[in-house]
């Protein structure tokens, strides 16, 4: 079902910023996976009251990656508000820590591909794009 989900003009500003200045764990996952992911993916982008890291429209799904941030005084409670307004749009929400990014890379990719598979998408034959030292590391998904 694809839903169009209220674009937040005023918060462009503050997404091009976040998007300029990716951390570190968030640009493993867009320049080693994301990039290139079909169906199209964006980054920073605003829904409703709130910037999510990264969004597949297609899928209607989320991807969060906590960092430090997350974990100070009354961070998770604004994450829990934002997987609520999230899943309230009927969106599914994933969050994985940068410690998972780092450290399961290939097990983040996954379940990225797994949710989309999950939501109708069916990806083809794992493509030539490559990774890290040029082997085929994830399958990419036709829009």
């Amino acid at each position: 079902m694809s839903i169009r989900h209220f674009y937040n003009k005023q918060l462009q500003e503050r997404c091009r910023e976040l998007r300029n200045n990716m951390t570190p764990a968030e640009k493993k996952l867009w320049y080693e996976f994301l990039r290139s992911f079909k169906p199209r993916v964006h980054r920073q982008r605003p829904i409703g009251p709130y910037i999510v890291d990264f969004y597949i429209p297609k899928a209607s799904l989320v991807i969060e990656i906590d960092g430090d941030s997350h974990y100070v005084e009354n961070a998770q409670e604004k994450d829990h508000e934002r997987d609520m307004y999230c899943m309230s749009t009927e969106l599914t929400v994933l969050r994985f820590t940068n410690t998972e990014v780092f450290e399961s890379f290939d097990s983040v990719c996954q379940k990225i591909t797994e949710c989309v598979r999950a939501q109708g998408d069916t990806p083809p034959a794992p493509s030539g794009r490559g990774g890290k030292g040029g082997e085929d590391r994830h399958p990419s998904l036709n829009e």
